[in-house]
Formats: structure tokens, sequence, C-alpha cells
């Protein structure tokens, strides 16, 4: 009798120690609870480039903040939180864990808020980093996908090239359309889309999200088949 009593004793201090070394949501503790792993695969960064402020909503500029507001929806993303000079969102898209970033920089800075991003993260930024901006040499609602490249003398990419060090990231060009000859540059991507070119980048940003997606699933190569055709313009009524 003593040795069963003494037995289930033993089976109990057993239990509890087990018990002891599991999280509460039964995964080893060693120390710390370990989070239960809800994707295997890639993180990406993704980050659409632009300007903070209501004056510049709608800009040929902050087209990259669009397209990004696109692929949030798609995931059911609120891209609210204040962290690494951006305002971010985290979340999942088609089984990918993702975080969409809008740099809160201003547009010559992005580099800073990028830099920040993928350190925290420890991303592969060569494979996992995904740049969204506007391109004046791409009609508007054009869109062209590069796994590298110059800046093209866009300030916002250039920014980013310096603090990462390199050109060796993917990226989403959004063509807002060649600037008239009688317009000063910052004029011209500051200004506000407007009639056919508006109808044109509304869908470009929903066809925008829909590459970024593709990439993640397929890879860079298959959305530049699918994404990097010609845009017509819409036809007059």
């Amino acid at each position: 009798m003593k040795q069963w009593i003494k037995s289930i004793l033993c089976r109990a201090r057993s239990k509890s120690q087990d018990d002891k070394s599991l999280g509460s949501n039964g995964y080893e503790n060693n120390g710390q609870t370990k989070e239960k792993e809800v994707e295997t695969g890639h993180m990406y960064i993704i980050v659409g480039l632009g300007n903070p402020g209501r004056e510049y909503e709608n800009t040929r500029h902050n087209v990259g903040f669009m397209t990004l507001d696109q692929l949030a929806k798609a995931g059911g993303i609120d891209i609210l939180e204040k962290k690494h000079k951006a305002l971010i969102g985290k979340g999942m898209i088609d089984g990918k864990k993702v975080v969409l970033a809008k740099p809160m920089t201003y547009m010559n800075l992005s580099g800073e808020s990028v830099r920040e991003l993928v350190d925290f993260y420890k991303i592969d930024e060569t494979a996992e980093l995904i740049i969204i901006s506007d391109d004046v040499s791409l009609p508007p609602g054009q869109l062209r996908v590069r796994k590298k490249g110059s800046a093209g003398g866009h300030n916002g990419l250039k920014n980013i090239i310096q603090h990462l060090g390199h050109d060796q990231f993917i990226r989403l060009r959004m063509g807002v359309g060649e600037k008239p000859a009688a317009y000063d540059m910052k004029d011209y991507v500051l200004g506000h889309f407007t009639g056919d070119d508006k109808k044109l980048i509304d869908e470009a940003a929903k066809r925008g999200a829909d590459c970024i997606r593709m990439i993640m699933e397929q890879g860079p190569d298959a959305a530049m088949n699918s994404f990097n055709a010609s845009v017509k313009a819409p036809e007059a009524k």
C-alpha cells in the first residue's frame, strides 16, 4: 500500500515538473515562452514610398502609399503603429508574414526608415524587401518590377540605396507619366492626379497589390512576366 501511494506521488511530481517546462500554450519554456509558429517561409517587409500629411494625399509622389493601402486592404491590415520612423502594420497575406510600412521621414530620407526596419526584423534585404515607388519615366498606370538597379533619379530610392549600401532589392515602379517640359520636377511629382490619369492610377494601385502578392508567392520573375506589359489609356466616351 505504501509503495502504491509512493508511486502515485512520484508520478504527480513528474507531471508538475513537466508542466513547469511548458508555456501556457503547451510549448517548451526553457526560461521563456516560445510563440507558436503560425507559418513557415519568408517574412517580407513591403515599403510604400510617399510623403506624410494630408496635403500630399493622392499626389504622384504618393502612389507608393496608395498601392500599400490596397495591399493592406487585401490582408485586413491596419497601418497605424508608429515605429522605425514609419507607420507600420503587421499581419499575414496569402500565408506569408508581412510588415507593411509607410516611412514618415518625407521622401528624400526614406532610407533612414528602411534601414531601421531591415535591422530590426533581420530579413534578407535582397529577397524579402519590396519597395514601391513612383516613376516619371513610365506612362500613368504602367507597372515595372525590377530585382535591382539604380535609383533612376528618384531621391527616395537613392536614399534607400545609400543606407543599405547596395541596390540589390526588389522594387515595384509605378508609372505616373512624364513631366511636361514647362513643369518643375518638384511641382510635378507633388501635383495631384486628375481625369483619366486618376482612373489609371486607382486601377494600377489595385494591380500593384496583386503584383506584390505574386512576388511573394511565385517570385519576382513571374511578376515581371505578368505585370510589366504596357497599359493602354482608357478610351474616350
